[in-house]
């Protein structure tokens, strides 16, 4: 990996992408401040790793956020880089999931970022040094079945993202938007009892699920190069290409799995 730093904090550090992160980078000898409302998962991620420390925190609320990188600065210094990968994803069409729930996903999976991100990037524009990874996705630029109102929250935080890397080039800084595809983790595995589980069920028979190891490295390599915008692997390459040039087959050829991976669920 490409980190050269003392201390990084990753959000959505209770499982997932989060957590291998966390774990990486403390084998690498890198302290790790680790961010999640889980606090079971994080004592699990952290258990036997004197680098990394758990922090309970709401990243939907300001409040929470601002405490927690102070305590964090306090105790462990200055922060080198910031991995942000928390993110929520209840599935559901537009019109029957419950305001209230989409709402919340914006909160979580937009607000977090901007919370986290200005927690962080005063200090490091003053250092001109740093790294900031967001984790957005590539749903943020294809719209997907069932997944509107995480799609919209993804949107949201991909332009973020890419404002965010416009307007602090040659500043020092990394920043850098990540995009993938449907990865192999628990926030994908909390939907197996969907309606619609079918729909991920085929995709995962089709090879269309990436593995988290697989990102992290990706995301390293591009970092190293240079790159701000990093869709990992062919997949989500094609992806954000194919929907820009041709919108409609996109969502089409979405559908059509859809009625597949319906048509695989009604055979087990």
């Amino acid at each position: 990996m490409g980190f050269h730093g003392h201390l990084a904090v990753v959000t959505g550090g209770a499982s997932g992408l989060g957590r291998l992160a966390a774990r990486r980078l403390a084998a690498q000898g890198v302290n790790v401040a680790i961010i999640d409302t889980n606090e079971k998962g994080l004592g699990e991620t952290a258990h036997g790793l004197r680098h990394v420390h758990p922090y309970v925190c709401d990243v939907s609320k300001h409040v929470d956020v601002e405490r927690t990188i102070a305590e964090i600065q306090h105790r462990h210094g200055q922060i080198d880089r910031l991995m942000h990968c928390a993110a929520i994803m209840p599935m559901g069409l537009l019109n029957e999931l419950p305001s209230t729930q989409i709402v919340r996903q914006m909160h979580i999976n937009y607000d977090g970022t901007v919370f986290l991100t200005k927690a962080v990037l005063p200090e490091m524009l003053a250092r001109k040094t740093g790294d900031i990874i967001i984790f957005g996705s590539l749903t943020g630029y294809l719209p997907s079945p069932w997944m509107g109102a995480y799609s919209a929250t993804k949107a949201a935080t991909n332009m973020y993202a890419r404002q965010l890397i416009r307007e602090n080039r040659g500043s020092g800084l990394r920043i850098a938007l990540v995009c993938p595809p449907a990865v192999n983790t628990p926030l994908l595995d909390t939907q197996k009892t969907h309606h619609k589980g079918g729909f991920l069920a085929l995709c995962r028979k089709a090879g269309l699920v990436i593995e988290p190891d697989f990102v992290l490295d990706e995301m390293e390599r591009a970092l190293e190069k240079g790159r701000e915008v990093i869709f990992p692997g062919k997949l989500a390459q094609v992806g954000q290409l194919v929907n820009r040039l041709a919108p409609d087959f996109s969502w089409q050829v979405l559908q059509l799995m859809e009625k597949a991976g319906d048509i695989e669920k009604g055979k087990r």
